[in-house]
């Protein structure tokens, strides 16, 4: 009897709330629920935790990538230096900061990852998602020699793993084994699940690379080799004909040679290998058991490739995770977006126009645009696509692509964030225009304005490793420092890129007020459902006074959000009625029976939930 009791309690507790998820969760939906409740976390495995000294790259391993130089002095790189300082070894190639950083190699690995899941835990997240893990000689692996093997270096054994991966034949899946790199991301799988945290890794499906199994068979064999239908082969080797190979890289890029395509997208051959590492990842044992594997996949440059490959695929994911997250990496406007969001390719992308219409609004100042255009591009952009796609999207703000967050607050007003290119270019380190110091406490309160939003917001929140810890850096490379850790001391950064001193040397350390302000936030979306899958209401555009509230409702909980984009303490009066608590600030009580009148600080916020 008392456990029926208790029974019928609880469905009277959270009947409500179930009813309002209810009302989210039409017919049409065709999105992974969990991905609706999750903070992302991006990590870029080289750069985030040298936890195995061990197995440390060597010369040898970046054979193939760029500058191609691996015959100069080398060594790994000191984790904790100053980012823009020549080594000593790095002095003796006669080659600058730029050649120089691109042959550096810190020595992240999964040991690493696997060390640090309880403080990912300890801030909040729910989800991880990493950049490519997968066998390749440079520091970002976006130019895989393999899809179906971890990289050796990060794994416990690099030299066993590469002979056992010397002895298959790569284009019999029979022949796979299980590599001890290969062992110990399945254990990294199986540490995420038992955290109750998610993981989806990088698909780098359009090309490979140069050191790729396939396609050194080409350059060995030619026009004789089985996979020479593989790339997109613009000449061979013929001194008859007086022809010398010659292939399509993408974008130009030769150490990335482009998987041929045709009106279906990928064609037989490497499709039949990205199907088969497909189900290799997502389903390791091969026996129905997902938990372990991975349970998403994030797809680089997904416009690449064309419409009907991912639609294939996206039908092979489904068929073995039917709760598989799908996001891809498509920078562009909404128009352009709007296929591959239909419910038969992704559930998501890296929401990049979340982060445009942030900048053009938190952090610009001259051209800042006005809270209620700010409003009215949110909107659009909620309304865009159907199946509850604006639950899912990432909502980032930087990435492995962009300049980082503090250094794009230090650099506003330039050049608009959503002109991709121009704006990749002119946030580059190299540029002389661009400022590459440490962000002040005036461009920080910014930040932490920012991320008030994100948590608040509709839509998954993601943060880059290391924004939580206080990292800046301008775009590619800089943008891939080692990450910042509070056990660790670092050098300053006291060398400029040009080579010359800064006149105040900036202090590198970890910033555990903005962590402790990034796991407040996150534990407060965390903490109410209304604020991960609530409907939303706008209930203020103050252009005037630059500010912004709205109002996330589920069932009956309801919170209010309120931010001043300006720099001075405004009062204002919303639209709501009742008695409020305000979890943001030292859990302030308010009331009003007529309309909340409040005080706010500039570049602040109040979260206010109803009582």
């Amino acid at each position: 009897m008392n456990n029926l009791i208790k029974t019928l309690s609880l469905f009277i507790i959270i009947s409500p709330i179930m009813l309002a998820v209810g009302k989210n969760m039409n017919n049409n939906e065709f999105v992974p629920q969990w991905a609706k409740e999750v903070v992302w976390y991006q990590i870029f495995p080289e750069r985030f935790r040298n936890g195995d000294k061990s197995n440390d790259p060597d010369l040898n391993s970046i054979k193939g990538s760029w500058p191609h130089d691996d015959s100069s002095p080398w060594q790994v790189h000191p984790w904790t230096s100053d980012w823009y300082q020549l080594q000593d070894y790095e002095k003796k190639n006669g080659k600058d900061i730029w050649f120089n950083i691109q042959r550096r190699r810190y020595g992240g690995d999964l040991q690493g990852i696997i060390d640090k899941l309880d403080y990912l835990k300890d801030l909040g997240i729910s989800a991880i998602y990493l950049n490519p893990v997968f066998e390749s000689p440079s520091l970002h692996k976006y130019d895989e020699a393999t899809y179906h093997h971890v990289d050796p270096f990060f794994g416990p054994d690099p030299q066993g793993d590469k002979k056992l991966i010397a002895a298959e034949n790569p284009g019999k899946p029979k022949s796979w084994v299980w590599t001890s790199a290969d062992k110990l991301f399945l254990k990294l799988i199986k540490e995420v699940h038992k955290r109750n945290m998610y993981i989806i890794i990088d698909g780098v499906f359009n090309h490979m690379g140069i050191n790729s199994w396939a396609f050194q068979d080409v350059i060995k064999n030619q026009n004789k080799s089985k996979y020479k239908d593989w790339f997109n082969i613009i000449s061979w080797d013929n001194p008859k004909k007086g022809t010398k190979f010659d292939y399509k890289g993408w974008f130009g890029v030769k150490e990335l040679p482009e998987l041929k395509q045709d009106n279906n997208g990928t064609v037989s051959g490497p499709k039949k290998y990205i199907f088969n590492i497909t189900k290799r990842w997502m389903d390791p044992d091969n026996n129905g058991n997902l938990k372990d594997g991975i349970d998403g996949w994030r797809l680089d440059v997904a416009y690449c490739i064309r419409h009907p490959f991912w639609k294939d695929w996206r039908k092979l994911v489904k068929s073995i995770n039917p709760n598989a997250y799908l996001t891809a990496e498509v920078i562009d406007p909404i128009n352009v977006i709007e296929p591959y969001l239909q419910g038969d390719e992704f559930d998501a992308v890296m929401n990049y126009n979340f982060a445009f219409a942030c900048a053009d609004y938190f952090i610009n100042e001259k051209t800042q645009i006005k809270t209620s255009s700010f409003d009215t591009l949110l909107k659009k952009l909620r309304d865009a696509f159907p199946g509850g796609v604006e639950y899912v999207q990432q909502n980032l703000f930087d990435s492995h692509d962009s300049n980082r967050l503090e250094s794009h607050i230090v650099n506003r007003d330039h050049t608009a964030y959503r002109n991709w290119g121009n704006y990749f270019q002119y946030s580059k380190g190299s540029n002389p225009e661009y400022n590459t110091r440490k962000p002040n406490s005036v461009e920080l309160k910014v930040q932490k304005l920012f991320v008030i939003f994100q948590m608040t917001y509709v839509g998954a929140p993601m943060v880059y490793y290391g924004d939580e810890a206080g990292m800046w850096g301008a775009n590619d490379p800089d943008c891939r420092k080692p990450m910042v850790w509070n056990d660790v001391t670092y050098e300053n950064e006291s060398v400029l890129p040009d080579q010359s001193k800064k006149l105040s040397p900036d202090t590198v350390e970890f910033n555990s007020g903005l962590f402790e302000h990034y796991k407040k936030l996150i534990s407060i979306r965390n903490n109410y459902h209304a604020l991960r899958i609530g409907n939303l209401k706008t209930l203020l555009t103050d252009d005037i006074n630059k500010i912004y509230s709205f109002e996330r409702n589920l069932g009956n909980e309801k919170v209010v959000v309120v931010l001043n984009n300006g720099n001075d303490t405004k009062q204002i009066t919303l639209p709501t009625i009742g008695e409020f608590i305000d979890v943001l600030n030292n859990n302030e009580k308010l009331y009003s029976g007529n309309g909340l009148s409040i005080t706010i600080p500039g570049k602040w916020g109040r979260i206010l939930v109803k009582k």
